[in-house]
C-alpha cells in the first residue's frame, strides 16, 4: 500500500510540474522589459531577450563609443537586443558613429528586436554587436527593418 501511495504521489507532483510552469522560465522576448520600459525612449540590451540593459534613450546619439549622452564608451558595438517605446517614430540603429554605415530600423508598432543575430544592416553586416549610433526617424528614411 505504501508503495503504490508514494507512486501517485510521484506521478501527481511530475504532472503538476506539466501544468504549471517553473518561475525560472521566461518567455523568449522583450514582453518584459517592454512592460517596464519608459514613453518615449529606446533601449539596447547585451543579450539577447532584452537583458543586459546597455542604455536608454529620448534623443539621438551620434556616438556610442564616446562618453557624452546615454549610451557610454563601453555600449558601442555591443547591443544584441533593442526595444521601441517611442511616442511618435521609429528608431533608426547605425552600423557606424556619426549616423554612418548601414542601418536597422525598428518600428514603434513592432516593439522590440529579441536577437539582433537574425537581423543584417541596409549595407548586407550583422546588426548583432554592430550598433554605434541612434536616431529617431519616419518611416520613410527607413530601408531597412528589423524582425
Amino acid at each position: 500500500m505504501r508503495k503504490a501511495f508514494a507512486v501517485l504521489t510521484t506521478v501527481a507532483v511530475a504532472s503538476l510540474g506539466a501544468l504549471v510552469p517553473a518561475t525560472s522560465a521566461q518567455a523568449a522576448d522583450c514582453s518584459d522589459a517592454m512592460a517596464g520600459a519608459l514613453s518615449g525612449y529606446m533601449y539596447a540590451y547585451d543579450s539577447t531577450n532584452c537583458n543586459g540593459h546597455l542604455g536608454h534613450a529620448s534623443g539621438d546619439d551620434s556616438n556610442w563609443g564616446d562618453s557624452a549622452l546615454s549610451f557610454r564608451s563601453g555600449d558601442d558595438n555591443k547591443a544584441s537586443s533593442i526595444l521601441n517605446n517611442g511616442n511618435n517614430s521609429e528608431v533608426k540603429f547605425y552600423g557606424a558613429t556619426g549616423y554612418g554605415g548601414g542601418h536597422i530600423c525598428l518600428s514603434r508598432s513592432e516593439g522590440w528586436a529579441s536577437n539582433l543575430s537574425d537581423d543584417r544592416l541596409s549595407n548586407g553586416a550583422s546588426a548583432n554587436n554592430n550598433i554605434s549610433s541612434h536616431a529617431w526617424a519616419n518611416a520613410s528614411a527607413c530601408s531597412k527593418w528589423a524582425v
